[in-house]
């Protein structure tokens, strides 16, 4: 018979300490019932038919995944990852807005080293970033990698209370009661009735598959749930339908031909339920979810053909049934890649997609709803 000792380690009474702890506190109640902030009544849009695009300025070689968000003066604001090819260590995230006179020179708002100052981890690069306007605030997520990749990715956090001209130092959020690693920011936060936000991230390390994060209204992580599926799923974008129910869309990460994954909360995100793959092929690349001024669903991404087209569809009844819509943009040749979208719908009713334009810059494309239903500018 082996024998326990009597005493333990100090190193190994400490250990298990810690690891008590941090899974008592992750286990601790949520202090209210969580809620979203209810979409605005559904109202036909009124805005002929229109379309327009245009390229970011170039700021490196090779550019992907911008996030956009409107701030409190009505101005757009953008944000996305460039350096000199796709995972190196100089990638920088880059920082523009939009004015009367187009889009401002960008400037330099995160990378390798003031990340790794800012949090005192070691950083090897960083991931793409997600931008959020919260009245006078404007929020910044974004992963960082050390060794190993993703799988070792943490997330962080940063703000703005100037309008993007200065940023605080960014902190690590704790998304786990141990190790804290491998979550990457997916999508834009949705706000919560309590004053927080929900945010859409994906765990990638053993398993590869979306999660909900809920912070408080200080920035406190609460909770977090994942959007449990049968396959795995990364990447979710989430639109709430009412004030306790909400739809995510996952892109599907296993072998392929994959279709765009869905779940579903009715109890303002504490738990979500996988529902039936829409009947949208997906190549496991991140796609776009937006409630649109007249309650219907836009979702954007990449069809089975891959990353050299970039389509949208449509949803008149909450993502039950959907319908192709516009094809933005297709190309045949080697460099296509228009992938990564993001949407967002401005106060004046129009829709905003920026998007990765073949991994060289990034591209800000504007249009209306009758657009979208056929209509030609």
């Amino acid at each position: 018979m082996i024998q326990l000792p009597k005493t333990l380690p100090r190193w190994l009474s400490a250990m298990l300490f810690i690891i008590a702890l941090g899974a008592a506190f992750w286990r601790a109640p949520t202090p209210t019932a969580p809620a979203f902030v209810p979409p605005p009544v559904a109202t036909p849009s009124t805005l002929a038919a229109s379309f327009t695009s245009e390229t970011l300025p170039k700021v490196a070689e090779w550019a992907q995944a911008a996030g956009l968000t409107q701030l409190p003066d009505g101005r757009l604001a953008a944000a996305w990852l460039a350096g000199s090819e796709a995972g190196n260590e100089d990638c920088s995230i880059w920082f523009s807005t939009l004015g009367k006179d187009g889009w401002r020179k960008p400037l330099p708002i995160a990378n390798r080293s003031s990340t790794a100052g800012g949090t005192f981890a070691h950083v090897r690069r960083i991931g793409n970033p997600v931008l959020y306007a919260e009245g006078s605030w404007l929020h910044l997520w974004y992963a960082s990698m050390g060794i190993g990749g993703a799988a070792s990715s943490t997330l962080n956090h940063s703000f703005s209370t100037d309008g993007g001209k200065s940023w605080m130092k960014p902190s690590r959020l704790q998304t786990s009661p141990f190790a804290n690693i491998s979550t990457l920011a997916s999508a834009p936060p949705h706000p919560l009735a309590d004053g927080g936000l929900g945010l859409p991230i994906h765990h990638q390390f053993i398993a590869t598959q979306g999660e909900w994060l809920r912070l408080s209204a200080t920035g406190k992580v609460l909770d977090k749930v994942r959007l449990s599926h049968a396959v795995p799923t990364r990447q979710p974008a989430v639109v709430a339908l009412d004030a306790r129910r909400a739809l995510a869309v996952l892109p599907d990460a296993g072998p392929a031909p994959g279709k765009v994954q869905i779940a579903t909360t009715r109890d303002g995100g504490l738990r979500w339920q996988a529902g039936e793959a829409l009947p949208v092929s997906n190549p496991d690349s991140p796609v776009a979810l937006l409630r649109l001024k007249s309650g219907r669903l836009l979702l954007a991404g990449n069809p089975a053909s891959g990353r050299g087209s970039l389509s949208l569809w449509l949803s008149p009844d909450e993502g039950k049934t959907w319908q192709p819509s516009r094809t933005v943009e297709t190309a045949a040749d080697g460099g296509a890649d228009f992938s990564h979208p993001t949407l967002l719908l401005s106060s004046d009713g129009r829709i905003h997609l920026a998007y990765t334009w073949r991994s060289q810059q990034i591209k800000h494309a504007v249009f209306s709803e009758a657009w979208l239903d056929g209509g030609q500018p």
